[in-house]
């Protein structure tokens, strides 16, 4: 599936001059074990997918904070945008995301991703303008054929982290157009990128 450049750069460049405190940038799910231990009746495949929709799902039990503390209290933390409708905003990030990722030529399997959100950290004004911290992203996946909505992948979970400047970094970063909004956008289009691509362990027919 196609790659966009022009924003893994973008957020590879932030993430590495980011004053975050935590020197990991995502913690994925466990790779796939590709030698000997693959599980009988398994086989890998090359993933080769076209994405042509996202679906997102914010459980209505998640819950929402719009406290300016030092730790998130609630489910979802997110400060990108103005106050609103949290999950809404949350759902338009990822539809971005997965947008960037669509190939122009149109080639590979078309294929739905599920996404249900089971967490969503971002950093409140007061960790963004002092310390700094983590935006930690935590949501279930699950990849489907496009034509007959059969699973191709069943839902697992994807752990995604990414530091956040704080203090000066946090205002240059802002100054320079780095906003939280393009950071975990851009953030987001990699991960979701990662996690669509490459090999994949599959039941053998």
């Amino acid at each position: 599936m196609g790659f966009v450049k022009f924003f893994a750069l973008g957020a590879v460049c932030a993430i590495l001059t980011a004053c975050g405190s935590t020197d990991q940038v995502a913690m994925r799910n466990a790779p796939l074990d590709l030698g000997p231990g693959v599980e009988a009746g398994q086989t890998i495949q090359q993933r080769d997918y076209q994405i042509v929709d996202l679906n997102f799902v914010a459980p209505a039990e998640l819950s929402v904070s719009e406290r300016n503390g030092y730790y998130p209290m609630a489910d979802i933390v997110w400060r990108g945008d103005r106050i609103g409708d949290r999950k809404t905003q949350i759902a338009e990030l990822f539809r971005t995301a997965a947008t960037r990722n669509m190939d122009a030529d149109g080639l590979g399997r078309p294929v739905v991703v599920d996404v249900q959100l089971r967490r969503f950290h971002g950093v409140t004004e007061r960790v963004r303008y002092s310390v700094g911290g983590v935006y930690n992203i935590v949501f279930d996946m699950t990849v489907r054929d496009a034509t007959t909505g059969a699973v191709i992948e069943p839902a697992r979970k994807v752990v995604a982290n990414m530091p956040a400047p704080g203090g000066t970094a946090a205002i240059i970063a802002e100054q320079s157009g780095q906003t939280e909004k393009v950071r975990v956008t851009d953030f987001l289009t990699l991960v979701l990128s990662d996690e669509l691509s490459g090999p994949v362990q599959t039941a053998s027919r």
